[in-house]
């Protein structure tokens, strides 16, 4: 490895390590590179991270930096690729940004959820443009900063749900704002995950940490917990944990609904123009300390809006649920595994996530009302902004507030059966004081990031 550090490893820029100390910050880059090349750093550069990285590098950038807590596993392709051609590496966040923030503009952030924040923080308090992967936080108030110091700090900004900027996605929208269907009635999202582990608890033991995996560097601001797991037959990691399934976890993940609604829910609230919902609930079992259920059944209301008749309900489903099938709906078609449903004035839409939007009855829709639109790449659409040839759609300003939502659902599986009526000005449960230890949690000690801790 080019570049290591350790715990105690002191990083003056961004008020780390404890102290909470007063940003000291090095010469912003808001606008585009003077080179007219974007510089990037990839943090999390395994799994998806590798394609968020090679994506928004593949046109107009170069890739400065990579960081990655498993050097001989996950990271190691993106070591492999971009340390041949320059790049420094780095298994620790932290000393990447120390090391090379005058020579990047912007970064991409792909790690388990419960790091997204720190890390994306600490990047735009150096006045790094971030790409920040689904879903934008672990918690509500770290989503909702985000969005703060995101505007506070002028640097471009969009959250990795692809398709927010697909055909699919856009010609739901155009047909739903249109009053194709009339105003709607109710909605519902769903997904089959979760497709890891959940309703389980803490794994039992310890084990050895694999060489090139930094166990610690890997928790981060969740609490202290023992390594269970062995090397694989590639050299990375092989546990409970990671890779992947972490997303079951309340320390590091944020579950079904946190891996998919983003993406699901988002045409829902996009196209009704939906604010903060005022209250939530869930059905299904109730969790254990150490994981999300099994399967889970969330409402969400909100006020009307334009698109609306009258207040609306959103409600999601996961784990092998979804809402009865619509009346009217051929025989022939079956309930997709993820998607959504509008009921609407004049009839209803059913859209498979990642796929076009259909209108029922189909004899009362034509060619018409289905609007040409053309998708865009949404990797390049952020690159290309932050040279200032562009403007993203998923800026934080969008994606905080749909963050938000998505993450209060989480909130609402401990309390199943519960109302909780939420004041979005306040961050705070009206009627649930109980509920509201879980819209921010306290990092672990010597993880402190200014603008989260």
């Amino acid at each position: 490895m080019a570049n290591r550090t350790t715990r105690r490893t002191f990083i003056k820029h961004i008020g780390y390590a404890g102290a909470a100390l007063p940003i000291l910050m090095p010469p912003l880059v808001r606008g585009a590179a003077p080179s007219g090349t974007l510089r990037i750093a990839g943090i999390g550069v395994g799994g998806k991270g590798w394609g968020d990285i090679t994506e928004t590098s593949k046109s107009n950038a170069k890739v400065i930096a990579v960081c990655d807590v498993d050097e001989r596993g996950r990271g190691r392709q993106a070591f492999e690729k971009f340390g041949s051609q320059g790049a420094a590496t780095f298994n620790d966040w932290r000393q990447l940004l120390d090391k090379v923030h005058n020579d990047i503009d912007a970064c991409t952030v792909s790690t388990p959820d419960h790091m997204h924040a720190p890390i994306a923080v600490s990047c735009m308090s150096l006045g790094k443009h971030v790409y920040v992967q689904k879903p934008l936080a672990h918690d509500v108030y770290e989503a909702r900063q985000m969005r703060l110091i995101a505007a506070k700090n002028k640097v471009v900004t969009q959250m990795g749900n692809q398709g927010h900027s697909a055909t699919g996605n856009k010609m739901l929208v155009q047909i739903i704002q249109s009053g194709t269907l009339g105003k709607i009635k109710v909605a519902h999202a769903w997904s089959n995950r979760p497709i890891w582990p959940q309703g389980i608890d803490r794994p039992a033991g310890s084990d050895p940490v694999p060489e090139g995996f930094d166990w610690d560097l890997w928790l981060g601001t969740a609490p202290e917990r023992p390594f269970v797991g062995k090397t694989d037959k590639n050299g990375g990691v092989d546990s409970p944990y990671c890779p992947f399934k972490w997303r079951g976890f309340w320390d590091f993940g944020t579950g079904a609904q946190g891996d998919m609604a983003c993406h699901i829910m988002d045409p829902v609230v996009w196209s009704l123009a939906l604010g903060a919902p005022t209250q939530v609930w869930s059905e299904g079992p109730k969790p254990n300390s150490e994981s999300y259920p099994k399967w889970s059944t969330i409402a969400y209301d909100f006020p009307g809006t334009q698109y609306t008749d009258g207040p609306i309900r959103l409600t999601w489903y996961d784990g092998g649920k979804m809402p009865d099938r619509p009346e009217g709906l051929p025989a022939d078609r079956k309930m997709p595994d993820n998607g959504t449903l509008f009921i609407g004035e004049k009839g209803f839409m059913l859209t498979p996530h990642g796929s076009g939007p259909r209108l029922y009855p189909e004899a009362d829709f034509g060619p018409e009302a289905y609007p040409k639109v053309v998708g865009d790449d949404h990797y390049m659409q952020w690159t290309n902004a932050c040279l200032g040839n562009d403007k993203t759609t998923s800026h934080f300003d969008y994606a905080g507030p749909l963050t938000e939502t998505v993450l209060l659902g989480n909130i609402a599986l401990r309390f199943p059966g519960e109302k909780l009526a939420w004041n979005p000005e306040q961050l705070t449960f009206t009627n649930k004081p109980e509920a509201n230890q879980y819209v921010r949690r306290t990092y672990r000690k010597g993880w402190e990031v200014d603008g989260l801790s």
